[in-house]
């Protein structure tokens, strides 16, 4: 069974990841969409709501989609929450699924500084999505991909959805070209603060959640 994994700090979630995650699922084939939101971020500290709370905002975002599903992998793990880590505990808790791993244009390419990157690369294939501001070219720098500028920016210009390309070590990824959401989690506690309205930015319930427990202010 095709896995897509999505993970992220969530800070709030919105409709741009639930968005991209259904593209991925409709346009890959994958049977299932984990959202895998992250408790103690090792790269990020300031201006993050709790887990808990960030964890419930997900479960609300989530609850009527039946390709969706809440993982609390990294509430089960002590310490800082290092992908590599959450791959390799989901792998094991479902040894019959074949994963993927799916991240911004500007994540993949920033893997290279992340906790353990060459064992996360040699562990899991991946999904790149095509985010505004970083246009294709931008992954012929990465040391990971196995191909070249031209065939980045034939891939860019035409009609297709998704591009794959091997991985230097022989592993899978698929570039996915997303409908593009000038939504960010940024933008959205930006607009808490100053008292201006999120509405049509994230689920009514999420909203309603944020209001509640007056998070962000």
């Amino acid at each position: 069974m095709k896995v897509g994994i999505f993970g992220g700090t969530f800070n709030p979630v919105h409709y741009g990841h639930l968005r991209a995650a259904e593209e991925v699922r409709e346009y890959l084939g994958f049977k299932k969409i984990f959202f895998v939101p992250s408790k103690k971020p090792p790269l990020k500290s300031k201006d993050i709501a709790d887990p808990e709370h960030r964890f419930e905002m997900v479960r609300l975002a989530v609850s009527d989609n039946s390709f969706f599903k809440l993982s609390d992998i990294e509430y089960k793990i002590p310490g800082k929450s290092y992908t590599v880590r959450t791959v390799n505990a989901l792998k094991k808790e479902n040894p019959d699924t074949e994963f993927s791993f799916i991240l911004g244009t500007d994540a993949f390419l920033d893997i290279k500084n992340w906790w353990h990157s060459e064992e996360l690369i040699n562990l899991i294939d991946f999904v790149i999505l095509l985010r505004p501001g970083f246009g294709i070219s931008f992954l012929k720098n990465s040391p990971f991909l196995d191909t070249n500028l031209k065939k980045l920016k034939e891939f860019e210009k035409s009609s297709e959805r998704h591009l794959e390309i091997k991985l230097k070590n022989g592993r899978r990824s698929i570039i996915l070209k997303i409908t593009p959401f000038q939504i960010s989690s940024t933008e959205i506690r930006r607009h808490i603060r100053s008292g201006r309205s999120i509405k049509y930015l994230l689920p009514q319930y999420v909203q309603s959640y944020i209001i509640k427990n007056k998070l962000y202010r």
